[in-house]
């Protein structure tokens, strides 16, 4: 049974950029665009790691990361931020907020791929 991620960004493109690349090499996915659709996909869909962009509309990925992190289920669930903020701070924030690992745009595809992997293999 593949492994589902769930993938929440505003950007259409970046969507569906992860999204063709992950079912590529056979992970099932699930997409949102923002955070608020995220959060509803991720308690029904109970991915087993999730892609967060930080700053989108409704609800951003530190506010989604806060409310998950909240939810028994998803404790152990690994959440990799994607995100254009560069900040140190950011990436601190980030990490405290549940972030496993601070992946910033531009991404190298193959780099984040072995990134999903190994976070996938420690579940």
């Amino acid at each position: 049974m593949p492994k589902k991620i769930l993938i929440v960004d505003d950007d259409e493109a970046v969507l569906q950029l992860l999204n063709t690349r992950l079912i590529s090499v056979g992970y099932e996915t699930v997409m949102a665009s923002d955070g608020e659709e995220g959060l509803k996909k991720a308690r029904k869909e109970l991915p087993d790691l999730i892609l967060l962009d930080v700053m989108m509309p409704n609800l951003d990925g530190y506010q989604f990361s806060l409310l998950l992190k909240a939810d028994e289920r998803f404790k152990k669930t690994p959440i990799i931020m994607l995100t254009s903020l560069s900040q140190h701070m950011d990436a601190i924030t980030g990490r405290a907020l549940g972030a496993v690992e601070y992946v910033t745009k531009p991404f190298d595809s193959v780099k984040l791929l072995e990134t999903i992997n190994k976070w996938l293999t420690k579940k």
